[in-house]
């Protein structure tokens, strides 16, 4: 989904950051100066993409070796053959909205936009707050270890994403003025929310521009300003309907992508959710630009929006592509191995194509071009020494990913697994999940308080 906080959305809360922080239980995650994976099934995701047969060990937060290794560590697990992947990133989702699931389903998007809106008007800081540990663990128990979020009250999707200890790049929403009833100016709380939250592991703040039809050319290019300045990165929703781009030729006489090339907006800091109505010209401008996108195949599917993104043609015009889920209004699900599968066969059944879009750019766009995409390539999206060790290992027992080899890892995690199939997660080197039992949150807690949330909302309460 597209989410819009205009007209409707409050963008307040009654906690600040620093008091969700402060309320926060004290976070007690698994950490061990050593830590050392045996005999796994190696999915490094380097530059030459081997896969390898052995162990990993971790020395603080960090992969310090993969291969034989010899000795042993503080903590050992036995992965017995299981896959071992690079943790996943979601480049687009609106978490706070979990506990709005299954409640404007099957829906005409005129219907559907009008009854979120509404929904979206009311909520209170106490279910935001518990949409956002839902989503995070739901995320969590599926391999995803850091994820893009564009939404308002940050402050308390950050408060959530602490709690699980996993990585948040928490994109304020920023929009014109006139088209939100936020307290103050947007661009000016997106700013103060980056200053309380820089320089923290769990949170890279960024800046939510809402898209082209609430952010006039003023609004993206003082936000481009600050994100030159402070290095933050940009994201915003981008043609996910062809009324949104044929409104915008109307009154621009451009479409939204050559638009924002125009207006000197679009550069390497721009992660653009959706892109599926693009012309080639608009695709190249991307391209010229080092841009990312992140396709959101299942929520288009979902909302019947039509089409499905140029992947192929993005990727032969030098567009940084990844993978989102968008909100648990239009998907349902966070699950980025469902989503992994959804966009390579819709891209191969629209193109009538079985070779485009293989297993292993599938993976790609959720592990080392998401890593480029936020910015952090340096440091994740590969298993490799050197890198913080944010990984995942499957379940070695799951016959859905049996029979496994060196040869058809990959394919089995794009086209056979699903996240009930991840049984041990780990982000910075910190144990968040092993055996399927979380470490950082209590599953039964988080779940009860999701589903008072949701009442409260269906009743008109939140």
């Amino acid at each position: 989904m597209s989410y819009h906080p205009s007209p409707y959305a409050q963008g307040k809360s009654n906690l600040s950051f620093f008091d969700a922080y402060l309320l926060s239980p004290e976070v007690v995650p698994q950490v061990m100066a050593s830590l050392l994976i045996r005999d796994g099934i190696i999915v490094t995701q380097d530059q030459k993409r081997r896969v390898i047969r052995g162990d990993l060990l971790v020395e603080d937060n960090t992969i310090a070796e993969i291969g034989r290794v010899r000795g042993g560590a503080d903590q050992v697990i036995e992965a017995r053959g299981a896959p071992v992947l690079p943790g996943l990133i979601n480049t687009h989702a609106h978490v706070a909205m979990t506990v709005m699931k299954g409640i404007a389903d099957d829906l005409p998007f005129p219907s559907f936009l009008e009854k979120v809106f509404a929904i979206d008007s009311h909520r209170q800081p106490e279910d935001l707050l518990a949409g956002s540990r839902l989503g995070c663990l739901e995320m969590l128990m599926g391999g995803t270890t850091t994820f893009v979020d564009l939404y308002y009250s940050q402050d308390l999707v950050a408060k959530a994403v602490k709690e699980a200890g996993m990585r948040g790049v928490l994109c304020w929403a920023v929009l014109d003025e006139e088209h939100t009833t936020q307290q103050g100016v947007p661009l000016d709380n997106c700013k103060n929310f980056f200053a309380r939250c820089t320089g923290d592991r769990h949170i890279m703040p960024g800046v939510g521009l809402q898209g082209v039809y609430v952010c006039s050319e003023e609004t993206f290019l003082r936000s481009r300003e600050f994100s030159d300045r402070s290095g933050a990165p940009m994201t915003f929703h981008l043609s996910e309907t062809r009324k949104e781009v044929y409104e915008h030729k109307a009154k621009t006489g451009m479409r939204p992508a050559d638009w924002l090339d125009a207006i000197g907006f679009l550069n390497h800091r721009c992660l653009a959710a959706h892109a599926a109505w693009l012309t080639i010209k608009e695709v190249q401008a991307l391209g010229r630009a080092k841009a990312s996108i992140s396709s959101c195949p299942v929520s288009n599917m979902k909302l019947a929006t039509g089409g499905a993104a140029p992947i192929p043609e993005m990727l032969r015009e030098g567009v940084n592509v990844t993978l989102g889920t968008d909100g648990s209004t239009t998907n349902n699900s966070l699950d980025m191995f469902g989503e992994m599968k959804t966009l390579a066969l819709l891209q191969k059944w629209s193109r009538w194509d079985p070779t485009v879009v293989t297993a292993q750019q599938a993976l790609d766009f959720c592990t080392v071009n998401a890593a480029r995409a936020i910015g952090m390539a340096d440091q994740l999206g590969s298993l490799e020494p050197g890198k913080r060790a944010d990984l995942v290992i499957m379940d070695h027992g799951s016959p859905g990913l049996q029979p496994l080899s060196l040869e058809n890892v990959v394919s089995n995690m794009v086209y056979c697994a699903s996240r009930h199939d991840v049984r041990t997660v780990l982000c910075d080197g910190e144990v968040l999940m092993l055996d399927r039992h979380p470490s950082t949150m209590d599953l039964g807690e988080v779940i009860e308080e999701g589903r008072k949330a949701m009442e409260n909302i269906v009743a008109g309460k939140g």
